[in-house]
């Protein structure tokens, strides 16, 4: 009777006390635990988006990984110091003043992180945009919940594949357009989907984003020696070898093809989302942009207008949405007052009953003329408003809704982004073939679709 007692007790503490798996699915981590949160690329939104999770008392990061040790930002908006140190050292500041000798461990290598680091239960990755889809693969493949900084890839192949891992492994995931989930953007959608200005057949988005290096003109040709705490070999990643300049590095990055996408790349995914959403867009039927200033193969240029042709969906009438950025911008409405102009950067819709303007990045939506808003009968809130862009990510690692930015819609944002780029790049007008991913009759494309992986980089 005792032998069968002290069995019947085993089996009954082995039935309560579960590994953590059992509870909500792979890689759970139940609403009582932190999430500990390993940042992959440590330079000025990486700190930004350490910062945003120093808010949050569910959540800790443990660990980082950057290949360049520190980095001046005092020439940027985001100031300061970043980098390695710079931020392994701000982390651990934050903890210990609730866990004395708090620990936050460095690497140059994420690789080695994922490896080491074994209670990762999800990665934060703010590299530039030519490692985006190699990190996130390799950490959903590992077990991790991802959230990516913004646009989700630097190739359309990539976001296709980001969009299938992250749905085969189930990973939380979101990306780091964070104006997605600012109440502005749902009302925009709600409005628009009750039928504030009717049928929408033409919108236009824009930011007034420009080259950061102005002086540039291509690739630089100077050899200087890569500085102490760089490296540099592994910050290429992917890309062929190229020798050091600091004109790639920091920010800079985001003038040259290989690693950034211009202006458009940059505010794409913050400034097309608002149409993407409330429209639902997914694939344009063509895509045709022409550069403001000078490019070439190396570098973006200044700015860039691109028309977007759209098909019907459902009951949705065909639209054409037309990016601008560099300065650029659509014509001001007739209805906005004289002495008054569009906003440095947002979205104008024009419907069949009416004009829409709302702010960039998420911005609450206006009617015009300003007039009609206050008499407008708000529809019902039918879209979940967010608990903040990072908490919703935590929200969903816990088991609750996925994030609204998730990989699956922010793949097809970035796809949008892409093609706009991808004319840009061809010169050419593009008609998208989406169940090919082929540019039809342009095999000048395919390179920039799915781009070469330096050997050991491959995805």
């Amino acid at each position: 009777m005792k032998t069968n007692r002290r069995n019947f007790l085993a089996a009954a503490a082995a039935a309560t006390i579960v590994p953590r798996y059992v509870l909500g699915g792979a890689n759970h981590v139940p609403p009582s635990e932190k999430v500990n949160v390993a940042l992959v690329g440590a330079g000025g939104q990486g700190r930004t988006n350490v910062r945003n999770l120093f808010r949050l008392a569910d959540a800790r990061v443990i660990a980082l990984a950057d290949p360049i040790a520190r980095e001046d930002m005092n020439a940027f908006y985001y100031r300061g110091m970043a980098g390695r140190a710079p931020v392994c050292q701000e982390i651990e500041k934050h903890y210990a003043a609730g866990s004395p000798g708090f620990r936050c461990t460095a690497y140059e290598d994420f690789r080695v992180m994922l490896e080491k680091e074994k209670s990762i239960d999800a990665v934060l990755c703010a590299t530039p945009d030519h490692l985006h889809a190699y990190v996130s693969i390799l950490s959903m493949r590992a077990g991790k919940h991802v959230y990516c900084e913004k646009p989700l890839t630097h190739n359309i192949w990539e976001a296709r594949k980001v969009a299938q891992v992250a749905e085969e492994t189930g990973a939380a995931t979101q990306m780091g357009n964070s104006g997605h989930s600012n109440a502005g953007i749902r009302q925009t959608c709600e409005w628009i989907w009750d039928g504030a200005i009717g049928p929408v057949r033409e919108a236009h988005a824009w930011v007034g984003a420009n080259r950061w290096n102005k002086q540039l003109t291509g690739a630089p040709t100077e050899t200087p020696p890569v500085p102490d705490g760089v490296n540099w070999d592994l910050w290429l990643g992917p890309r062929e070898v190229r020798p050091y300049h600091p004109a790639y590095t920091p920010v800079t990055w985001r003038d040259f093809w290989a690693f950034g996408g211009g202006g458009l790349g940059d505010f794409g995914c913050h400034d097309m989302d608002a149409a993407c959403w409330a429209l639902d867009l997914a694939a344009p039927r063509t895509v045709e942009s022409r550069p403001a200033g000078n490019m070439d193969a190396e570098i973006a240029p200044h700015g860039e207008i691109c028309y977007y042709e759209f098909d019907a969906r459902g009951e949705k009438p065909a639209v054409r949405l037309t990016w601008y950025d560099g300065g650029l911008r659509p014509p001001c409405p007739e209805e906005i007052p004289a002495g008054s102009a569009l906003p440095s950067r947002g979205t104008l819709f024009i419907g069949e009953r009416g004009k829409m303007l709302c702010d960039g990045a998420g911005g609450p939506p206006r009617l015009l003329p300003y007039e009609k808003t206050p008499d407008y009968a708000r529809p019902a809130e039918t879209i979940p408003r967010s608990k903040g862009h990072h908490r919703d990510w935590l929200d969903a690692i816990k088991g609750g809704p996925p994030a609204s930015s998730n990989f699956e819609y922010a793949a097809r944002l970035t796809e949008i982004v892409l093609l706009g780029i991808l004319s840009l790049r061809t010169g050419k007008k593009i008609h998208w073939d989406a169940g090919a991913m082929q540019a039809r009759g342009l095999a000048a494309a395919d390179p920039f679709i799915k781009e070469t992986c330096r050997k050991g980089w491959e995805i």
